[in-house]
């Protein structure tokens, strides 16, 4: 059974990671939540879930300005060509739905299939903002317990600056 957000709540606090919650009608898109942004500190992210022929699947974290090349990605990160993998595969593995990619569903991920992508861009912020397994709330940790999360849950946090691509 995949974590609920109150799951997500109650591993952080026991990793001793602090965290804020907001609640707010759900978002889809980066655009449709930038009004919400403006009044919460932090870097945003965008999160994609993409695979490659290999099968090869990948979690990226990004912050929400940065530019991604999607036709350019898999030369940063050594993949072969990515494409935005299916809603069945994301409930398989990552235990959400389309609209609600976040970095936090890597705690339903128990076998590591994902591989942990994230933008140097967005780590620069003290603090960073994630839904919380649903696309009705905003939850912001600091950038560091971001990588002590990932390591939590037995994922690599590859950092890449996707303004390389540019």
């Amino acid at each position: 059974m995949p974590a609920s957000p109150s799951d997500l709540f109650a591993y952080l606090d026991q990793l001793g990671i602090a965290h804020h919650t907001v609640q707010h009608e759900a978002t889809f898109t980066v655009e449709e939540g930038r009004h919400l942004k403006s009044t919460m500190p932090g870097g945003h992210s965008k999160n994609l879930f993409m695979k490659d022929k290999d099968d090869t699947t990948v979690l990226i974290s990004a912050w929400a300005e940065s530019q991604l090349k999607l036709n350019q990605l898999h030369k940063l990160i050594g993949t072969r060509r990515l494409s935005f993998a299916s809603a069945e595969l994301m409930q398989e593995v990552l235990g959400i739905v389309p609209g609600s990619v976040t970095a936090f569903a890597l705690m339903n991920d128990r076998d590591q299939r994902v591989q942990f992508i994230a933008d140097k861009a967005l780590l620069q912020f003290d603090a960073v903002n994630f839904h919380p397994l649903e696309n009705t709330a905003t939850t912001r940790i600091s950038s560091a317990d971001l990588r002590r999360f990932v390591e939590a849950t037995g994922h690599e946090l590859t950092e890449v600056d996707f303004s390389a691509l540019a």
